[in-house]
């Protein structure tokens, strides 16, 4: 088994130190926050947050949550071993472009599991209007037409956490609402991103967190949530001006 195979401990759970960035002239500060296990297919996401994120939570913040971590506690896995590949996956792994020290989607269980979803009769045309787009230098042409959000599909990569090198983690019904739900039933205003180091997509943000996709994707383009085995499917967002006059405030009290 391989080292990125196992929970990373090179850092101890709970609260990581915050990273600053400046989006339209505003800092922000992003706390990833650590959990000290695997989050458990079917686990209640309500009981996660508030065990692990509403301690840290102020007034003003907002909180990021990955994808995958949606999935996961809505049971939305499948395992490898019910993945049988068919010929059509093998031809469209020939296509996939290849990332360096990552499988992606060169994968053919992977690829199989979004057919099954999106089906044949899509994926067909996608692989022929992706390669015509490849050739005039439009990319990503293929997950638009094949649809149904198969390009968040996650898991079956050999150099991922275990025991997600054996299961694929499928996309959330309704994000949006879920991140409604979130905030209705713990207070905290959240934002929920399908996040790599290739690119940051946002896929629901909460009335309370009063900003824009747009802007939230800006602020998360780093990727603070990190990928593989970090163990941080959540990050605490907090404007930095806000911390700064909480201490402010503090010192003032203690005078």
């Amino acid at each position: 088994m391989q080292a990125s195979n196992l929970p990373d401990t090179s850092t101890p759970p709970g609260i990581q130190p915050g990273r600053l960035i400046t989006v339209d002239g505003i800092t922000y500060e992003r706390f990833p926050i650590k959990v000290p296990r695997l989050i458990a297919f079917g686990e209640n996401l309500e009981t996660i947050l508030n065990e692990f994120v509403k301690p840290h939570f102020k007034p003003g913040d907002w909180i990021a949550l990955s994808e995958k971590l949606i999935s996961i506690t809505q049971n939305r896995v499948r395992h490898i071993s019910t993945v049988k590949v068919g010929w059509l996956a093998r031809l469209v792994q020939k296509g996939v472009m290849k990332h360096k020290n990552m499988t992606a989607w060169d994968n053919p269980e992977k690829i199989q599991v979004a057919i099954e979803i999106a089906g044949w009769w899509r994926i067909i045309p996608a692989m022929v209007i992706g390669a015509l787009g490849k050739l005039v230098g439009v990319r990503g042409l293929f997950w638009i037409v094949a649809g149904h959000r198969v390009s968040e599909i996650d898991g079956f990569i050999p150099e991922d956490m275990y025991p997600y090198t054996e299961w694929a983690v499928l996309p959330p019904d309704d994000p949006q609402r879920d991140c409604e739900e979130v905030e209705e039933k713990t207070g905290m205003p959240s934002v929920v991103a399908d996040a790599n180091f290739i690119n940051v997509k946002m896929l629901g943000v909460s009335r309370g967190v009063h900003l824009d996709a747009k802007t939230v994707r800006l602020i998360l383009l780093d990727n603070p949530l990190g990928q593989g085995n970090k163990m941080t499917p959540f990050v605490l967002v907090r404007r930095a001006d806000e911390q700064r006059k909480a201490g402010e405030q503090h010192a003032h009290n203690q005078q």
